[in-house]
């Protein structure tokens, strides 16, 4: 079984021609379905129907198929590591994150990380976790920092810290005094809450109802800047990532919830299948140095 074989049968099944496979891979078209034949005898198995103007993976072709693609996939990454090897990484960082992550965790990070590897070029992708981990999955992201739970089987997940997430009011609210105020005591508050798909949005929702809080949603915003924007102004109150909580940046205050305090996870996520590159995988252990010891803004007095 020759490299040059799997990828022959790779760009067959990509393709479903055998002259169109053979034009990708820069060999006539009689070569690639001599090599093809050649590596069936040897298997015992037809990996194609041959139709009158196409092929077909047959069951051993599909099969056959993740493997060969994941063979391929591994000796690329294993040129990608040897040309790679050196005190500075070349190449290319694709980083999906979620908005309620970004602008409070990223700045550090990526300032770290441009200093050390600064032959790296970094591109960022802000969505909600659906569409970043499709994303994931059609190879357009080398990594996501997204927010828990995450149950699909297709992703590595590493955990990184988990966070509180604090009520914030306007300045002078009269929650602000006396003990830590639990969600039973804002069932007469509206909330401003993120836009429906947004993990932080759902997040409060949820929580809310496992208390069985009735939530008056007075707005949705995809930003969290906009939420304390609204909350300063006296226009409801939310519940507010501790790393997103910055005293003085907004006329907002941020208080703890009674225990137990609702919190969130975060965690950075791969594809498992998919060859991690050097950048990717000097980045992965940046952020899980940084955040050991779990990044998180001070507690609020109580």
């Amino acid at each position: 079984m020759e490299m040059h074989q799997l990828r022959y049968v790779v760009a067959a099944a990509q393709t479903r021609n055998f002259s169109r496979a053979a034009e990708q891979c820069h060999v006539s078209q009689p070569s690639l379905s001599q090599q093809i034949q050649k590596l069936e005898e040897e298997l015992g198995e037809r990996l194609f129907d041959r139709l009158q103007r196409a092929v077909r993976l047959t069951p051993a072709g599909e099969a056959f198929l993740p493997r060969a693609q994941r063979i391929l996939d591994e000796v690329d990454a294993a040129k990608r590591e040897a040309a790679d090897a050196g005190t500075l990484v070349r190449g290319r960082l694709t980083l999906g994150v979620l908005p309620t992550i970004a602008p409070y965790l990223l700045p550090g990070l990526l300032t770290d990380f441009a200093r050390r590897f600064p032959g790296v070029d970094v591109v960022l992708h802000e969505d909600v976790t659906a569409r970043l981990l499709r994303l994931a999955l059609r190879g357009e992201l080398d990594l996501a920092l997204t927010s828990l739970p995450i149950t699909d089987g297709r992703f590595e997940v590493r955990e990184l810290f988990s966070e509180e997430l604090l009520l914030a009011l306007p300045a002078g609210h009269p929650r602000l005094q006396g003990t830590s105020p639990s969600l039973a005591h804002l069932a007469d508050e509206r909330f401003i809450v993120m836009q429906e798909g947004h993990c932080l949005g759902d997040q409060v929702l949820s929580v809310c109802d496992q208390q069985d809080l009735a939530v008056k949603v007075r707005f949705r915003s995809a930003q969290v800047e906009t939420i304390l924007a609204l909350v300063g102004a006296g226009l409801g109150v939310s519940l507010i990532p501790a790393m997103a909580a910055r005293p003085g940046v907004h006329p907002v205050e941020f208080r703890s919830l009674e225990e137990p305090c609702p919190r969130r996870a975060i965690a950075v996520v791969r594809v498992r299948q998919r060859p991690m590159n050097r950048a990717a995988a000097e980045f992965l252990k940046r952020v899980q140095t940084e955040t050991r010891t779990a990044r998180r803004a001070p507690r609020p007095s109580r």
